[in-house]
């Protein structure tokens, strides 16, 4: 099956992936959404371990970072890539169209 076709067969499936981590209110500003820090960054540590990586979830002293890799060869190049997993506080919620954390198409 080449790239495309699998794409298109999986689209519903990587569709639902990506709305259930928009709903995860991980607000990494406010306190009172450090649960739900947590429950997003082992949502993606699963997620990375899924598609082939080796992930692990480090606690710190903040909120926890997720590490992942995949060693293919030490003749290939290392690629790095850097991402954030929280966002920022939604106020003021009268300006949202749509409720926060409730993706809408």
């Amino acid at each position: 099956m080449s790239p495309t076709d699998q794409l298109i067969e999986t689209k519903d499936e990587r569709l639902g992936e990506l709305l259930e981590f928009l709903r995860f209110p991980s607000v990494s500003a406010q306190s009172t959404h450090n649960d739900d820090v947590r429950r997003c960054a082992e949502w993606v540590k699963d997620k990375l371990n899924t598609i082939g990586l080796k992930a692990e979830l480090h606690t710190t002293a903040g909120h926890p970072i997720v590490f992942a890799e995949r060693h293919v060869s030490d003749d290939l190049p290392t690629v790095l890539i850097y991402g954030h997993y929280d966002v920022q506080p939604p106020e003021p919620l009268e300006l949202w169209e749509s409720p926060p954390f409730e993706p809408a198409g």
